[in-house]
């Protein structure tokens, strides 16, 4: 029996592209707009916005996807527009109101107080509408269905939390904060410990780790560069994804090791933590090869390296 070979779709494309979500699309949505555009073949995105929200969304390219759990794990920041005295079963606008509350009352001061509890770490039970899954379906699913199930709190960090606007009922926050930190949950959080319910308005994600808004590539920009051919000239390298790490430069037998997932010694190197792996060729020409890891003997092992 002749067996045909299924015809492998899309390109293969290599890099990272810093997405400006549009506020109206989910994540996976905005991905498939881009994939599209590319006809990449393999495209992940690194923690997804609510559909809700705007700003940096990394996409992850062909090799860059081996990388991307590193995004998944970095800091974020987020500036939000929230209003007091309507509280939503979902956080944020796209819910249906489940309080209303006279808020004429709340001061300045008083909303300062409240942010206080929700600095530095602190455990965060995460909302039903939410994609974390239970039995192996998401929290949302359940929560569309009216059922609410028992959720487990989750330590997060906010390293920064601060009001920059206050005209009630409404009120704007800067926030820079761990992974897995929900914003609607503590806009939710801020409304009831003030009595009053509050909610998300607007939401827009200003950085993941060292991708921040200067990166940004629209939608509009994708369409526009596809007419005029030049879409992979907005594609960031994948090493930009591990672009603060400190470097290992290795050549001839050394980077010939290293290719080969082995152990290797070289001068200089940090007692310990993760470090990216690079290939002098020639004089100047640097090649990244991926990244390793310090082990306790001082050796760098490889541990994500690129085909």
């Amino acid at each position: 029996m002749l067996v045909t070979k299924r015809r492998r779709r899309g390109q293969d494309i290599d890099g990272v592209l810093v997405l400006d979500k549009p506020s109206g699309l989910t994540s996976n949505e905005s991905l498939q707009r881009v994939k599209r555009l590319f006809d990449a073949r393999k495209v992940g995105h690194t923690g997804s916005l609510d559909t809700l929200a705007t700003g940096v969304l990394p996409l992850c390219f062909g090799e860059a996807t081996k990388f991307s759990r590193f995004l998944l794990n970095a800091d974020k920041s987020y500036h939000v527009h929230s209003i007091l005295g309507i509280a939503t079963n979902t956080g944020d606008a796209d819910g249906e109101v489940v309080q209303r509350s006279e808020t004429s009352h709340i001061q300045h001061e008083e909303l300062e107080n409240a942010l206080v509890g929700f600095r530095g770490s602190f455990d965060q039970i995460p909302p039903m509408f939410s994609a974390i899954k239970r039995n192996g379906q998401p929290l949302y699913k359940l929560a569309r269905k009216g059922v609410e199930v028992p959720r487990q709190a989750r330590p997060v960090t906010v390293n920064k939390n601060t009001l920059t606007h206050f005209e009630n009922p409404h009120f704007q926050l800067d926030i820079q904060c761990s992974k897995g930190t929900y914003i609607r949950t503590i806009v939710d959080d801020i409304g009831r410990k003030l009595g009053v319910g509050a909610h998300v308005t607007a939401l827009r994600r200003r950085s993941v780790g060292t991708f921040d808004e200067t990166k940004l590539v629209s939608i509009e920009e994708l369409e526009s560069a596809k007419e005029q051919g030049t879409l992979k000239s907005l594609l960031l390298p994948i090493s930009s994804v591990v672009e603060e790490w400190p470097a290992i430069f290795v050549a001839g037998p050394t980077a010939y090791n290293v290719r080969h997932g082995q152990p290797i010694r070289v001068r200089q190197t940090p007692a310990e933590g993760w470090v990216k792996l690079c290939e002098t060729v020639g004089d100047s020409r640097v090649r990244f090869l991926g990244i390793g890891e310090v082990l306790d003997d001082g050796r760098v092992a490889p541990r994500r390296l690129l085909a």
